[in-house]
């Protein structure tokens, strides 16, 4: 969906198939605190891509699940023009839960600028 800005989050910014997580599993940049781990992988691509690998073992309500998987979509929306073009993974432990959105908005400003000055 188009807001006028440019800044949209269409199904090309998305890691879709199980062989763009594998690979992203595979030979990463790991990133991250004791809440969030970005796994950077690389991406031949012209655009940044993103995924999401939120267990239920960790966070075991699908409204908390979702809910989280909103803030790191509109997040990642926001500052994908400024990301290089590299395949992410995101992963959660439980304790994320104790976060309000302004500190999870926050750690994730930090985490793009990180991986913007380390991808380049």
């Amino acid at each position: 969906m188009e807001n006028g800005t440019g800044e949209s989050f269409q199904r090309k910014a998305r890691l879709t198939t199980a062989a763009d997580f594998r690979h992203v599993f595979s030979k990463n940049l790991r990133l991250g605190d004791s809440d969030i781990t970005i796994l950077v992988g690389a991406h031949t691509g012209e655009k940044p891509r993103i995924g999401f690998a939120i267990a239920k073992k960790q966070i075991k309500k699908a409204v908390q699940r979702n809910g989280l998987k909103r803030i790191f979509r509109e997040s990642f929306r926001k500052n994908q023009y400024r990301l290089p073009a590299r395949d992410m993974v995101v992963m959660v432990r439980k304790q994320i839960l104790l976060s309000n959105g302004m500190q999870l908005r926050a750690s994730l400003d930090k985490y793009w600028n990180n991986i913007i000055s380390r991808c380049s």
